[in-house]
This record gives structure tokens, C-alpha cells and sequence, in this order.
């Protein structure tokens, strides 16, 4: 293990194909990072419950947010034991045989404890990363939370202490006897794109497409 990688324990050790697994924070931070939605993992009285939720992250620290009603932001900001997983779908791969078909896929499960933002300062401040990160300089277009906003919002905080990545890429791999078979194989290749931008009914007049969104225009 290197400095840039997580501790390899038990409980994130990759045991299925390990040669897919990778430690090291950039492996793992570049999944997370263009993954938006995760699902977080709890317990509540011995019942197990996930949930999906918008994903950012700062440095070693994952945050999510929610109702302050939010059952889920209730019980994981006290402290308990959370899995975070993010996976991103790349691709069928179709082999010769059914036992072969398979997927191409990013995915990563993260560990730790989560604890409650408890200042406006803190929230605010974190909203602001989640903003910049999704669209640089929309925060400053936009008009500040009111205090009656961050009283409503419970945001919740991370550090990751444990975490694996595990990727698939590449086309099938099939028994040595099925490659003369004439069966088609391969990949078929997935990806999410954006769409034309649909301008709210409400939109004031004269208001335009801000150009700090202009990575989000389709090609």
C-alpha cells in the first residue's frame, strides 16, 4: 500500500476477479466523481435499508444532502456505519456462451462514518463545492440560501476510511474451444449524454442560456 492508496482490510477487499479491484485514491475518486448518484447503506434496528442520493466529494470527504426529515440523514449522522456505493454502467459484453455474457462497469464501495454540518457557515460552504463542482460559477448567478433553506437541509459529511474501486473494460473472454464458433461477440458500448437544454415555462423574459452551462450543450 502507498500513501495514495486505502488500507486493504476485510471489509473492502475486492474477492471476486481481484485483478479489477484498485485502492489508490485516483482510481477511486474518478469514479465517484462522475458518478452523481450514489446509494448510501445503514442499519436501523437490525433492518437494513439503502438509499439513493446526489454524491459530492472534497478531498477524502463525501458529502449528501436532504430533508431534515430524512430518515436516512437522521440515523447516518449519528454516527453509524455507512457503505457508499456509486457504479456506472459502460456497456453489454456479449460473449459465445451465456455462462460469458457479461457487462463492462465502473463501480466503487467507500466506508466510514458520517456526521451532521451543524453551522449555516458549514452547510453553505458545502452546498457551494457541490454547485461548483456540477456547474462552475452557477453559484455566483444564483441567490443565496436563506436561513429557513439551511434549517431544512440536513447535509452530512464522510471521511472515507475504507475504500475499493472495481472496473471492467474491454470485450468478452470466452473458452479457448467457443473461438471458432460463428457466434457474434463484442461490445456494445453505453453512454449518458446530454440533451438540448428545455428552458423553464417560467423563465423570465429576455433571460439567456448563461454561458457557464456550456458544457452541458449536446455535440
Amino acid at each position: 500500500m502507498t500513501d495514495n492508496a486505502f488500507p486493504v482490510t476485510e471489509r473492502n477487499k475486492v474477492k471476486r476477479v481481484p485483478l479489477r479491484g484498485a485502492y489508490d485514491r485516483e482510481s477511486v475518486f474518478a469514479v465517484l466523481d462522475a458518478c452523481h448518484i450514489c446509494h448510501v447503506g445503514y442499519v436501523v434496528d437490525g433492518q437494513p435499508y439503502v438509499t439513493p442520493t446526489l454524491l459530492w466529494r472534497d478531498g477524502d470527504t463525501l458529502y449528501w444532502h436532504g430533508s431534515s426529515a430524512s430518515r436516512m440523514l437522521r440515523t447516518v449522522k449519528t454516527g453509524v456505519d455507512v457503505c457508499v456505493t456509486a457504479s456506472l454502467f459502460d456497456g453489454w459484453v456479449l460473449a459465445r456462451s451465456g455462462f460469458h455474457h457479461s457487462a463492462n462497469y465502473r463501480s466503487v464501495m467507500a466506508y466510514g462514518k458520517a456526521r451532521a454540518l451543524e453551522t449555516e457557515a458549514e452547510k453553505d460552504a458545502a452546498l457551494k463545492v457541490m454547485m461548483d463542482g456540477l456547474f462552475p460559477g452557477r453559484w455566483e448567478e444564483i441567490r443565496p440560501s436563506t436561513k429557513q433553506e439551511l434549517k431544512g437541509t440536513t447535509v452530512v459529511a464522510m471521511r472515507i476510511e475504507e475504500a475499493a474501486a472495481k472496473v471492467r473494460t474491454g470485450g468478452p473472454v470466452d473458452d479457448d474451444a467457443d473461438y471458432a464458433l460463428p457466434v457474434w461477440a463484442g461490445v456494445l458500448p453505453a453512454r449518458q449524454i446530454y440533451e438540448a437544454p428545455v428552458a423553464d415555462a417560467k423563465l423570465a423574459e429576455g433571460t439567456l442560456f448563461p454561458t457557464t452551462l456550456a458544457g452541458y450543450l449536446p455535440d
